[in-house]
């Protein structure tokens, strides 16, 4: 009966975007309260109203058409899930909360990460440049910044601009290809470049412009000539 009635179905035109919406406030430590948990979002995002978007296994938080929050969905209560790259905004106005945040507790970072942090954290403003390199994160993605610190390190020079150098150069685009000129586009007589070109654009019956002393004045080409000679006619 299926198939006999499948003709006059409605197609099928994705998969059913079933969830509960509840519009909610952010607070101003980026977190937002549903079912008895607090989840974070992006730190740009507090001040404004959000929607959730609750499915059977993870949440999400829209504003102004963007999704600004996403979590595996807990169902457990008073618990506060955290995503420590929402915070990179804020990190820019208070860099020392990297190393007593709550957010930033159990930040599992790759190796190169971590260990360019250690060494960081042993000089001055060491964490503002933590947060620089922690700031392309979103941009490059973890494993491009991860890499760009194992090359620092190698090169003996973990510091936030050369990092952000490395990671510049690689997102520059590759060369491009030489195209082989064909043979019917090759010029037969090539031009040559030779200054001496110009005097014979000069007309003999005005002469060349004569020198004059310090106190002379210097007899110029009148004005038809010179348009002449700048190629302007």
């Amino acid at each position: 009966m299926f198939q006999d009635e499948r003709a006059s179905l409605v197609p099928y035109v994705g998969p059913f975007d079933g969830f509960h919406a509840v519009p909610a406030s952010v607070s101003k430590t980026c977190l937002v309260r549903f079912d008895k948990n607090r989840y974070s979002v992006d730190g740009r995002a507090v001040g404004r109203p959000v929607e959730i978007r609750a499915y059977a296994e993870r949440v999400e938080f829209w504003q102004d058409g963007k999704i600004v929050g996403r979590h595996a969905r807990a169902f457990g209560r008073d618990k506060a899930i955290y995503d420590p790259l929402h915070y990179i905004p804020v990190l820019a106005r208070k860099p020392g909360a990297l190393r007593n945040g709550a957010p930033f507790k159990d930040w599992d970072l790759p190796p190169a990460i971590r260990r360019v942090q250690r060494k960081l954290g042993k000089v001055p403003n060491g964490d503002r440049q933590m947060v620089q390199i922690l700031s392309m994160i979103p941009i490059d993605g973890l494993a491009a910044v991860d890499a760009a610190c194992a090359q620092a390190l190698n090169e003996g020079v973990p510091a936030a601009s050369v990092v952000i150098n490395i990671l510049a150069r690689h997102r520059e685009p590759p060369p491009p290809l030489t195209i082989d000129t064909p043979a019917a586009l090759r010029l037969t007589c090539e031009p040559v470049a030779d200054c001496k070109r110009y005097d014979s654009l000069r007309r003999p019956d005005h002469g060349k412009i004569t020198s004059a002393g310090r106190d002379e004045p210097t007899e110029a080409l009148p004005e038809r000539s010179r348009g002449v000679i700048l190629g302007c006619r």
